[in-house]
């Protein structure tokens, strides 16, 4: 294998972008689809479609809210839903697996909903529960990534208008710092890699003709440890997806790498 590709999608329910994701996947073919918002147990995610296609899935669900999943060319080894000290277990926010020695995890991050609410404090002590798993059991050193949505906004380059967001939920110094702490571990943004400059989003709100204007933000992201980076050859934003018919209000961002 010369190269092979990871992706993360937030699909904002499974049921409703079926189609764009069986479409999506024949057309780009990654070894391995992370999807988040899945919205459905895994009595309701519509496993048929994709094992009549040569996909394997992997999931943790539940009913209307959350939910996470991973979709692979070939079985993944060591699976397993959420992780050791998550604030509110019985919420589906995390899953790994492992794909030829390197592990994948597909999160979804607390959104938050206000500054200073009860979601927002519940946010910042998710993230710190989840650096404090990654302290104890993983290992920077080895191929790792994770990918999803991160309900955060990592700087200015990420926001269509910065100063209006200044403060605001997905932008606060707090979240921030939490996003920091988390690469200062010992994992790379890798979009960042390869695309320096603004104006690069992967959420657009439904409102307003926002993605028609690209007034969005950067949410979506695939942070690599660095022996998976030093195998990094791009990293991308595909907006198409964003432009179909009853879009996820997401869209993908892939890496390839070599090897």
């Amino acid at each position: 294998m010369s190269s092979w590709t990871i992706a993360t999608w937030n699909v904002n329910s499974i049921r409703t972008r079926l189609e764009h994701v069986l479409s999506w996947l024949q057309e780009h073919s990654p070894e391995v689809l992370c999807l988040q918002e899945t919205k459905a147990t895994e009595e309701q995610f519509p496993l048929q479609p994709f094992q009549d296609r040569g996909w394997h899935v992997a999931q943790s669900g539940q009913k209307s809210y959350n939910g996470v999943a991973l979709i692979s060319r070939e079985p993944l080894d060591e699976v397993r839903a959420g992780f050791p000290g998550d604030p509110d277990p019985s919420k589906a926010r995390v899953l790994s697996g492992t794909w030829r020695g390197t592990r994948l995890i597909t999160v979804y991050v607390p959104n938050g909903s206000e500054v200073d609410s009860p979601s927002y404090d519940y946010k910042l002590s998710w993230l710190a529960a989840m650096q404090s798993w990654l302290e104890q059991e993983g290992d920077p050193a080895q191929p790792l990534a994770i990918l999803g949505d991160f309900n955060i906004a990592p700087d200015d380059r990420d926001v269509y208008d910065p100063e209006r967001f200044r403060g605001r939920i997905l932008c606060t110094d707090a979240e921030r710092e939490a996003l920091k702490r988390l690469t200062g571990w010992g994992l790379h943004d890798l979009f960042r890699r390869y695309q320096k400059a603004g104006g690069h989003y992967s959420w657009w709100d439904y409102r307003a003709g926002r993605f028609r204007r690209n007034l969005g933000l950067r949410i979506d992201l695939i942070l690599a440890s660095e022996a998976l980076t030093a195998r990094a050859t791009d990293c991308r934003i595909d907006p198409a997806p964003r432009r179909l018919e009853r879009p996820s209000d997401h869209t993908p961002v892939l890496a390839t790498f070599s090897g």
